[in-house]
């Protein structure tokens, strides 16, 4: 197919003349989540559900926000940080693991709302939605009403943020580790 030289050429840095940076270092976990990161989280959290909510109510699926809220996260730290600064308070400066962290929460955020039914079965389960359908309608029984009140929906989006998490175990020791 190609050339020794080609071949040679690949393997060399990709960008010609670029000086060798330094690796630098991984600050301690401790470090890498900041109240401004956890603030920043919870409000883009709260956007993003909303932001959820109404596309799985609307359009009933949901695109990969994950980007927006690693920007938007990235947006709302510099301009805190400029902010801070123009009042002249100095601050930590914004790492790329902060950043990692504020993007891993958003996720986590809006992942739940997506997950949890909110949008879609969660709202079909009470009493008022089985009447109002009519007590005559095929399929609409009466045995699969729940109610759900708020100590069962939390108990449910702990079984429902876990599951994936305990099967990944389990499938990682089978898929991954063993072959």
């Amino acid at each position: 197919m190609g050339s020794e030289a080609d071949a040679a050429e690949l393997t060399g840095p990709l960008l010609a003349g670029a000086p060798a940076t330094a690796e630098e270092a991984v600050p301690p976990w401790q470090d890498q989540i900041t109240v401004r990161g956890i603030v920043v989280s919870a409000i883009l959290g709260v956007l993003f559900c909303l932001i959820t909510h109404k596309l799985n109510l609307t359009v009933g699926i949901i695109p990969s926000i994950n980007v927006a809220a690693g920007l938007l996260g990235y947006f709302l730290v510099c301009t805190w940080t400029a902010a801070l600064a123009r009042f002249g308070i100095v601050s930590k400066p914004f790492t790329k693991q902060e950043n990692t962290v504020i993007q891993t929460c958003v996720v986590a955020c809006y992942s739940i709302a997506f997950s949890g039914g909110f949008g879609s079965y969660m709202l079909a389960m009470d009493q008022k939605t089985y009447e109002l359908i009519g007590t005559d309608y095929p399929g609409n029984r009466a045995e699969d009403v729940k109610n759900p009140s708020l100590s069962w929906m939390i108990g449910f989006m702990f079984v429902v943020s876990f599951l994936g998490l305990f099967s990944l175990v389990a499938l990682r020791k089978v898929m991954v580790i063993d072959n």
